[in-house]
Parts: structure tokens; sequence; C-alpha cells
């Protein structure tokens, strides 16, 4: 592993390989891996959470990492490589969004969780997958109309919100899980603490390579020190199959309900924010002009893979932002690699052995590295805001009262529980939900929709990526985990369509593919 860190880091310095370009296959191997390593723990972490949430079995949970790798693989493949006006054919990879986390528990635990949950979530998935579709298929006058709900200061606030409404997921992890025996012993804290430790360090230590796999080095060697001591448990491994299939509907048929469903659409309108910051993101790397046309195909990918995800048993979809920076720390701007980490993916969702061994890594373990991970989506909701006028007391009431509204199912489950509707409790008891709400209703309230000529997004793009380059620089005391290069970019998200003026950019015709 030393010598594949060296090699990549040392041809990612010198690589200027071009967006289209083909590697020989020793590279794409090489830097498709990485993009893998990079991503992993990101993407089983999600169905991880949701599984344990839904009290699902570690026979279900294995599945349910396996059929996400899968249609991850899928998914990314789609977005790099492109089939006719559908994928970005940008090296973005497509991971389950952490925006689905939170709604998604939600709707599982209203609907009683178990399999029985999976099918209203997977209902709700399909539907707003076709919708994303959809809808990415709008006259480009008709998209950035929509697209403009989503200026900066609600941008900043729906992923800080996000962020503080995970930690305590991960906290919760960190205590041994919910639920369990062993809830608040204190060995469950310090596998977390031991294993949070671990990750800072690797960050602090700034190697770009370190610092992309950090999480997933933090989560082997925490389950790993688990294990010697005797609270890391394989048996589950030994009975699980060499190869799997995901099949569609392995769970049963989904069920339609209307209040999950609207709750998956608020979530897709988040995500397609945060696709498009990433798609202009990766195309000021690559040096690519990125126009509307292009976010529509980027987000028609999103919706295609979202759907897709909610047939073979996975969720929705988006652009990764962790390895957006990895684009940009190695310089391999070839899309290709991108489709070579599809394949990989592929092939690790096929061998339901890994997913197990994945599935046995220690709630106290778990927690520790993902409380870090959203603890950084919090800070880079705090980044973005912090390229707002928050001085303009306006701006500031939008993200303080939005904030508030985000705490309040936290805070007084009581309101939720007993004195409203189950199925409305559904779609409300979740802080991002009335975050993000709240934000888009004050911001429309007190400053209206954003304007074109407010959002120059390429311009604005290239500066928040020249300033991740001086804040991730050498000697700096910051470390390249990808976050920096990726969130200021979120800054820019809302105005999709904004690189053009109106009349210059032609429409996209909403005809079929």
């Amino acid at each position: 592993m030393a010598r594949v860190a060296a090699r990549l880091s040392t041809e990612g310095k010198q690589s200027t390989h071009p967006v289209d370009e083909v590697l020989p296959v020793p590279k794409l191997a090489l830097y498709g891996f990485q993009h893998v390593l990079a991503f992993y723990a990101g993407a089983v972490i999600v169905p991880i959470i949701v599984g344990s949430a839904l009290k699902l079995s570690p026979e279900q949970l294995v599945y349910l990492i396996n059929a996400d790798l899968f249609t991850c693989g899928i998914a990314s493949i789609i977005q790099a490589w492109g089939i006719g006006r559908i994928g970005a054919r940008l090296p973005l990879i497509q991971g389950v969004t952490f925006t689905a986390v939170s709604p998604m528990i939600a709707i599982g635990l209203g609907a009683g969780g178990g399999t029985a949950a999976l099918l209203v979530i997977y209902g709700a998935v399909i539907t707003a997958g076709i919708a994303t579709f959809a809808f990415a298929w709008l006259p480009a006058k008709a998209f950035r109309m929509v697209m403009r709900l989503f200026p900066p200061v609600v941008t900043g606030t729906v992923i800080t919100v996000l962020g503080i409404v995970l930690i305590p997921v991960g906290l919760n992890d960190a205590a041994g899980g919910l639920g369990s025996p062993d809830f608040g012993e204190p060995k469950n804290f310090a596998y977390a603490g031991g294993t949070m430790l671990f990750i800072l360090i690797l960050m602090k230590l700034g190697r770009p390579f370190l610092s992309s796999i950090a999480i997933l080095l933090g989560l082997v060697v925490g389950t790993g020190v688990a294990f010697l001591l005797g609270d890391a448990k394989f048996g589950d491994v030994g009975k699980s199959d060499w190869i799997g299939v995901t099949t569609p509907f392995h769970f049963g048929v989904p069920k339609f309900e209307w209040f999950p469903i609207v709750l998956m659409l608020i979530v897709m309108l988040i995500t397609m924010v945060e696709t498009t910051g990433d798609t202009y993101a990766v195309g000021d790397i690559v040096g690519k002009e990125v126009d509307s046309e292009t976010v529509a195909r980027a987000l028609r990918a999103d919706g295609a893979a979202t759907a897709l995800g909610g047939v073979l048993n996975s969720f929705p979809y988006v652009a990764f932002a962790e390895n957006v920076g990895l684009v940009r720390m190695t310089k391999v701007k070839s899309r290709f690699v991108v489709v070579a980490a599809g394949v990989f993916m592929i092939i690790l969702g096929m061998l339901p052995k890994a997913a197990a061994i994945v599935a046995a890594v220690p709630h106290g373990v778990l927690g520790g590295a993902a409380t870090v991970m959203f603890a950084m989506v919090a800070l880079a909701g705090i980044q973005t805001l912090g390229k707002v006028d928050l001085k303009e007391e306006k701006n500031a009431l939008i993200v303080g009262v939005s904030l508030a509204f985000a705490l309040l199912p936290a805070t007084v489950p009581v309101f939720f529980t007993k004195h409203m509707d189950a199925d409305l409790s559904s779609l409300l008891n979740s802080g991002v939900t009335l975050g993000a709400t709240a934000a888009i209703v004050l911001n429309l309230i007190f400053n209206g929709p954003a304007k074109d000529n407010a959002h120059d997004v390429p311009a604005a793009g290239a500066q928040a990526l020249a300033e991740a380059e001086v804040d991730t620089a050498p000697g700096t005391g910051d470390t390249a985990t990808g976050v920096p290069a990726a969130v200021p970019a979120q800054a820019a998200a809302p105005a999709p369509a904004a690189e053009k003026a109106d009349d210059a950019d032609p429409s996209p015709s909403p005809s079929a593919p």
C-alpha cells in the first residue's frame, strides 16, 4: 500500500491527463482504486446507519451494503461515461447522499422499522428519482427559476443543518447504538475516541493520500483493536456467500405513500444543489467549460441513479464532494478513471463476505468515524455561509431561525410523536426538512429569488478553488482532505445556469434522450 500511495502521489503531482483521455489499464486500475478508497467509507456508512436504525438483521444489512456498492458503481459509470444526454461526462463519483439519512430514518421509523419500512422508503426514492430526472429536462429558463430558490445563504444553512442533525446519530453510535444492551458503556466511548484520534492524527500529517482515506483507515484500525479485545464479532463473515447478485425489489414491492414521497422530493432538491456545485467545481479543476446543459446532464444522471437505487434496494444518489477534492489533489483529470472506479464498486457489490466484514464494525468505532464525517459536513455549511454577508440582518435571521427550526424535532420530540398525525409526523419530524424549508421560505420573504447576475458561477467556483489551494498548501496547517476543495464551490451552486445570460444560453431541448 505504501508503494501504491507513493506512486500515486508522485504521478498525481505531475499528471495533467485531459478529461477525455483513456489511460493505460494499469494506471486506470491504480487511480480508480484510489477513488474507491477515498469513497468507500462514505458509501457504506449510510446503509449501515439506516439499516441499524431500522433494526435490520445482520444478513439484511449485508445485502443493503452490497446493493449500495453495486448501484454506486453503475451510477458512477453513467455519470462519467455518459449515455446520450444523461451524465456530465466528468470525473464525478456518485454515492448515497447524507442528506437523505435523517429523512429516511424518520420515514422508516414512522413505518414501523424492518423491511416494511424499506418498502416505503424505496417507493419514495423511486418517485423522487423519476421527478429529478424529469426536472432536468425542463427548458433552461424554467430550470433557472427553480434553482434561484437556492442562493448561498440557503445552501450554506441547509448543509450546516444537515451536519448538526447528523452529529447526534454519530454520537449515539459512539455510545454503543441506541437500544443495545451496552449503550453508554465507557468502552464504547473509548473505541469512538480512539478511532477519532487516529483519524485526526492522519489528517494532521497532511499527506494527501492518507488524508483521503483517513476515515477508512480509522474504521479498519478501530475494528482491529476491538477484535483483539474480543468486541468485534466476525461470525457472520463465514456464513456469507462469496458471490451474491443484487436483484430488483429484493425486499418486496415498494409502497408509494404521499408524505414520504414529499419528504424525499425535498431531499432531492437539496441534492441537486450539491451536485450542481460539484459539477462546476470539477469542471474548473479539469478545465472543461460547464454550462446549463452539462449541469442538466449531471442532474439527469442523479435522477436516473436514484430511481435505479430504489429498484435495486439502495438510496438517493449525489455527486460526492470527497472525490472532487481527490481529482484536484492528484490532478488526474480523466473521467475514465471514475469509470474504472465504478467497475471496482460493482465487483465489491457482488462480494457479500466483504459487506459482512463492514457490517461487523462495532458501533463505537463506527460512531467515532461518523461523528468526524458529520462534523465536517457542518463545517462545510459554515464555510459556505462564510461567503454570505451575515452582517446583513436579514441574512443572519434566515440562518439563525432556520437552525432553531432544525433543532425542534430533537429538542421537543413529543410534539411530533403525541400531538401530530403519524403521516404528517413522518414528514415534519426531521431537522433537515424543517431547517431547509425554513431557509427557503425565509429567504424568499427577505431576499426574494436570486438573480442570475448575482451568481457568476464559473468565476465563483474558480475563486473558491484558488482559495482552497492556498488553504491546503503545505505548511499552512490544514489537511488536504478533499473537503476544502469542494466546499467553497457550494456557494456557487444555486445558479447552475447563470454562467450565460438568459438570451445567450440556448435552452436544452425537453425532448427525450
